[in-house]
């Protein structure tokens, strides 16, 4: 790929930085409003190897707030609309879009290679709970993001530990998942202190869920997105060591 697509990155990180990154191997699983965004801004960084996971398609009702989410993938499964999103922004990424559930039973698929982080922006307990225990039992280290739906205010957000995230009902519930697991450490995550606004909800059947229905939350572009993009960035300072002091002025 020609340097200047990353000379920008290459310009805060430097040439050994990005040469990191792209040696580097993600697995970024749940590709909706949060996932779409941490998975476009590990790729744009330079990341040279991501595994997308996701078991759902495009539908309308995503387009107010998905990344992937357009006219013209409605009804597309999103693993393979990230995978050539991701293609089109830097060509020679690897590349491997994964259309499946995750649970106990297909963990060994997602997290094969093994990746060198796990960023986990799934929305639904069971699945981020199997997804986390699976990571921390193969000494991975996992991002995970809790709630952004229903939340306005951005200056409210933090990342931090999982186990002392305050604020955050899905939180509160998926350390109780993941002790009964045992697991209770070595989780970073972005969350929001904000207390989620009660809003209308409706039920969402959706095939994607084996049928199951949902309870669809109101839901902003902005929060879910700054979720994502804090997921990735996390992610970057992981992957780099933390990020070098920037240069002085001239």
């Amino acid at each position: 790929m020609p340097h200047d697509v990353f000379e920008r990155t290459a310009l805060r990180i430097g040439r050994e930085g990005l040469a990191r990154l792209r040696r580097a191997f993600v697995c970024v699983a749940g590709l909706g409003a949060v996932g779409g965004y941490a998975a476009e801004a590990l790729a744009r960084a330079g990341v040279g190897r991501l595994r997308v996971v996701d078991s759902g398609v495009v539908r309308r009702s995503n387009r107010n707030r998905q990344l992937y989410a357009l006219a013209s993938t409605t009804g597309r499964p999103k693993a393979e609309v990230a995978r050539e999103r991701i293609l089109d922004i830097q060509p020679g990424c690897r590349v491997e879009a994964l259309t499946l559930f995750v649970e106990a039973g297909t963990i060994e698929a997602v997290l094969a290679g093994p990746p060198d982080a796990v960023v986990d922006a799934i929305d639904s307990c069971g699945p981020k709970a199997a997804l986390i225990a699976g990571a921390v039992g193969r000494g991975l280290p996992v991002l995970s993001s809790m709630g952004a739906a229903t939340r306005t205010d951005p200056s409210l957000v933090r990342a931090g530990d999982l186990f002392t995230a305050q604020g955050c009902p899905l939180a509160r519930m998926l350390r109780r998942r993941l002790r009964r697991l045992g697991v209770d450490r070595g989780v970073r995550c972005v969350y929001s202190l904000e207390t989620p606004a009660p809003c209308a909800m409706r039920e969402a059947p959706d095939a994607s869920w084996r049928g199951r229905p949902r309870h669809a939350l109101g839901s902003l572009p902005t929060l879910p997105g700054l979720f994502g993009l804090w997921l990735a960035h996390e992610t970057l300072a992981l992957l780099l060591g933390g990020f070098p002091p920037a240069a002085p002025p001239r």
